[in-house]
């Protein structure tokens, strides 16, 4: 246990200089002015120490940090404006992997943090945060903080914490939290060195504890200048990786662009380190609303247009024409009285609320003027999902109006329809085809952090009939790194994702989906889906879902059955010998404000039975954050290192990148181990996504692109 001392010098100025500030000139946070930065271990912060600011709302930041034989690749996401969560992946040289143990030439340490601040900066009262760091790991960098900042005036700011374990260490005294009990003097050791993945959660502020603190200066609108005092004592590295000789830290930060920051540190009086932060915030997209093509003017009906006569045989191919400009693809097309009746498919718009005003602008120019009312039916996969029932005469009146969206939405209907209106001639069967390029990722290797192959892949789809697709997807790769993972499974389990090296050894020419899919309405609220082939790149067999999901409702209801084989580790047209069945019972529930919950209960494809708890945060341009966690009758032991799979979900809009109008979207996951315990086959095609967002919940989130 370390020596216990009392408050040193340098925290007693701190402090005095933090109670000061409540005399000071106030500031908050909003008039501040001063460019808060993320420390070493990717979390609001000085140097190494934290800080009790969290960044802007939905901040998604990559920090990479190196002093001292170790570095640290952090991704920090600002969950909400007063919760954050950071993955840190970290390579460690000359380390020991407990305080009184051997030094380890390598070891590689993967760990989240979390910090929730508890009370916002006022005119006299500071910022209050509260974290935990190594929430899951292995415990090298655990530790617990309760922080207090305060801005005395727009350009300097003043921070002091208390922290616990790790940041416990150095100038230590016994714990504050003992008055509540004796238990928490002493910090119980960790039941899972070596596994990790555990909720560590009755050592959590116990033991000794350490004052830690710091002051910021913003001397430019690039330069930032930071000296800390960290509570650190770094006993797992001292002697070995270096030597601590102080609890000073020194760091000056240039801020290159409005995306990337540098940082030059002194550490512990012997250390120079380097670190490097890049953040993107989703609700700012480089290209602000994007470069799409003006929308067509609405054309009163009372004007001189050139109006579609649709007793004629080709008015439809003449619409079909109108609207395939638009990047809407017209699958049906019915005249009634004054109702014109579309069902349409959106095929370039990432977001269907700006297919459905494209699609408006185009009937309110060509439907004669004896058409008071707009049915457009929104279908996916040949399935109708959404009838948005709009009056004529409304997109006429609201065209200019301040608060179109708002008003036009209260006019319009938004209804279910089960029905699919009659194909137009012609329109079937479509054939489809194109190359792209591909990669794919491989992260936390400990023998090599990042690998990935690139590629191309010629994607196919045919569809016969409303409905039904034929699609097949083959790649071929042009180089690569993922052939040279040498890691062998050591899983007890049945081998349904360890062997993924194997299978990137298998050879350079892969199907990696080959499919034939039925997509049907089998009543009012309902949707299916039958899928037979090669589903993904390790299994093929027969996959069916069932959802049901009311327009309005939050609540959305599935059922999925698969039973299936894994594939040859060629990725052509073998099997092995493995196969299972395996399926889920899935609650979809959208919590408000853009966050969205997940829960599945069923068997994964190593045979073992449990659930899976998905938590996101989906933003009107289409990008998603989130992380997962699936827990399974499979034993920690069993399951292997990490102790249960958990991840997190990122789906970037390609649009969101390139300003241009586009329906394809990056989606990957960040695992940090793959084991074979709750593993889930990858089925393409899985309904919930897909009808929500073209459905009453999607479309209000983003209704204001109606008028794009």
């Amino acid at each position: 246990m370390p020596d216990r001392t009392v408050v040193p010098g340098f925290l007693k100025a701190a402090l005095c200089a933090f109670l000061a500030s409540f005399l000071a000139v106030p500031g908050t946070a909003q008039e501040r002015g001063l460019s808060w930065g993320y420390n070493t271990f990717g979390v609001s912060g000085m140097i190494d120490m934290p800080t009790a600011f969290g960044h802007e709302d939905a901040e998604f930041a990559f920090i990479v940090s190196s002093f001292a034989r170790q570095s640290r690749n952090t991704l920090t996401f600002q969950i909400s404006p007063r919760l954050s969560a950071a993955f840190r992946y970290s390579l460690l040289y000359d380390v020991r992997p407990e305080p009184t143990s051997p030094v380890a030439e390598f070891r590689f340490d993967r760990s989240f943090s979390f910090q929730y601040r508890l009370i916002d900066e006022g005119r006299f009262r500071p910022a209050v945060a509260v974290g935990i760091n190594d929430l899951l790991g292995t415990g090298i960098y655990a530790g617990e903080y309760v922080v207090f900042s305060k801005a005395l005036r727009p350009d300097l700011r003043a921070t002091l914490g208390v922290g616990w374990g790790r940041l416990g260490s150095f100038g230590s005294f016994e714990n504050p939290l003992s008055v509540l009990g004796d238990g928490f003097k002493d910090r119980p050791g960790r039941t899972d060195i070596g596994l990790g993945g555990q909720f560590q959660y009755q050592s959590w502020f116990h033991g000794d504890a350490a004052f830690f603190g710091g002051v910021e200066w913003q001397a430019s609108d690039q330069l930032r200048f930071v000296v800390e005092y960290s509570s650190d004592d770094y006993a797992r590295e001292d002697g070995a990786a270096f030597e601590h000789r102080s609890p000073l830290n020194f760091g000056v930060s240039y801020q290159y662009n409005d995306r990337t920051t540098l940082t030059a540190n002194y550490l512990y009086g012997s250390e120079f380190g380097v670190q490097l932060t890049y953040v993107i915030n989703p609700k700012k997209p480089r290209y602000g609303s994007g470069m799409d093509t003006a929308p067509l003017p609405i054309l009163p009906a009372s004007g001189a247009g050139d109006w579609l006569d649709f007793t004629q045989v080709d008015s439809s191919a003449s619409l079909s024409k109108a609207l395939a400009q638009e990047g809407v693809a017209l699958d049906g097309l019915e005249i009634s009285g004054a109702t014109l009746r579309v069902q349409v498919r959106n095929d370039r718009y990432s977001i269907a609320s700006q297919a459905v005003g494209r699609t408006a602008r185009v009937l309110a120019r060509l439907a004669p003027p004896g058409v008071e009312t707009f049915d457009i039916r929104l279908s996916v996969e040949g399935m109708p999902v959404t009838s948005v029932i709009i009056r004529r005469k409304d997109l006429e009146e609201l065209e200019f109006h301040p608060v179109a969206p708002d008003l036009l939405r209260s006019r319009t209907r938004v209804l279910d329809t089960p029905e699919s209106l009659q194909s137009v001639d012609e329109r079937y069967p479509i054939l489809s085809y194109g190359l792209d390029p591909y990669l794919i990722p491989s992260l936390f290797d400990p023998d090599s952090p990042v690998r990935l192959d690139i590629g191309v892949a010629l994607k196919g789809r045919y569809e016969p009939l409303p409905g039904l697709v034929f699609s097949g997807v083959v790649q071929q790769k042009l180089a690569g790194n993922l052939d040279d993972i040498t890691r062998v499974s050591d899983s007890v389990l049945p081998h349904v994702r360890s062997d993924a090296s194997l299978y990137f050894k298998g050879g350079s020419t892969a199907i990696s989906e080959l499919t034939a899919a039925y997509y049907f309405r089998p009543g009012r609220n309902l949707f299916g889906r039958v899928t037979a082939g090669y589903l993904e790149g390790m299994f093929g067999g027969v996959s069916a879902e069932i959802l049901w999901k009311p327009q309005n409702s939050r609540l959305a209801l599935g059922a999925e059955m698969n039973y299936v084989k894994q594939r040859d580790f060629d990725r052509l047209f073998g099997f092995q010998d493995y196969e299972v069945a395996t399926g889920h019972l899935s609650a979809y529930y959208d919590l408000g404000g853009g966050y969205l919950g997940q829960l599945d209960v069923g068997r994964y494809l190593a045979g073992d039975v449990g659930a899976t708890l998905t938590l996101a945060r989906e933003f009107d341009n289409g990008w998603r954050i989130g992380a997962y966690a699936t827990v399974t009758d499979v034993s920690a032991a069993d399951f292997g290192e990490g102790s249960f799979d958990k991840g997190i979900l990122l789906t970037i809009p390609v649009d969101w990148v390139t300003g241009r109008p586009s329906k394809t979207k990056f989606s990957t996951v960040i695992r940090p181990v793959q084991r074979d315990g709750g593993a889930r086959l990858g089925v393409s095609g899985r309904l919930y996504d897909m009808i929500r967002e073209n459905q009453a919940t999607g479309l209000d989130a983003s209704w204001g692109r109606f008028w794009r």
